[in-house]
């Protein structure tokens, strides 16, 4: 294989900024009295804001007492909170391997590309210092999100790279299933009896097992490839 993109989800994958969606949730769903916990938050990984929030209205079984105007506001409220908690972000919040994988990916002009769910992506890898190490962020905006591969299709496009061709990595079974979707080889950053479920080629428990000679290897070892 030859690797012409490596493409990453931003939260558990480069750092985790679950906490703060969860906070954010929370108080949010409190206001229109609706109880969720971490359990819960699980399901809203790796998905979009609005699904997240339509999630949270069924639970609630609210989900027939708010128009889309509502709603709307109800998720700038939401994302207002949480861009709030961002604020303490910094390097040292990177997840660790990271950014020694983004520099080897640069040394062999493999592109990096983004494809997270969350539109403040910009702000955080600024807020992380990456903002130079990523040749493209897919702007999710308009995007079907996971598990459709679409996300992870138009970050291929970006980096003019062959689908067949590039890496996923992703913390999340919708993404993994996305991932394969699109015809990529996935790697999951978790549970293995999770992510390997939803398709994972190859799962690691922390992010410092990667490397770019680690991700060739297992490319390598796959038989479908």
């Amino acid at each position: 294989m030859k690797l012409q993109a490596v493409l990453f989800d931003l939260d558990g994958v480069i750092t985790d900024t679950a906490e703060y969606h969860y906070l954010a949730w929370k108080q949010m769903a409190e206001q229109i009295g609706i109880e969720i916990d971490r359990a819960f938050n699980e399901q809203l990984k790796g998905i979009s804001r609005m699904e997240s929030l339509e999630r949270i209205l069924v639970h609630g079984r609210k989900d027939g007492q708010y128009s889309m105007e509502q709603r709307r506001q109800l998720a700038a409220d939401k994302n207002k909170h949480y861009v709030s908690l961002l604020a303490g972000l910094a390097p040292e919040h990177v997840y660790p391997g990271i950014v020694e994988l983004l520099g080897q990916l640069a040394e062999h002009h493999v592109p990096a590309v983004l494809t997270s769910a969350s539109k403040n992506a910009p702000q955080i890898l600024e807020s992380l210092g990456l903002a130079d190490r990523f040749y493209a962020i897919v702007d999710p905006d308009g995007i079907p999100g996971k598990p459709a591969p679409d996300i992870f299709l138009k970050g291929a496009e970006l980096a003019g790279a062959d689908p067949r061709y590039c890496i996923g990595i992703e913390d999340a079974q919708a993404g993994i299933e996305a991932i394969k979707a699109a015809r990529m080889f996935a790697v999951g950053i978790g549970k293995p009896e999770l992510l390997g479920a939803s398709g994972a080629d190859i799962v690691y428990d922390s992010t410092v097992k990667l490397s770019l000679t680690s991700l060739l290897q297992a490319v390598k070892q796959d038989s479908s490839l």
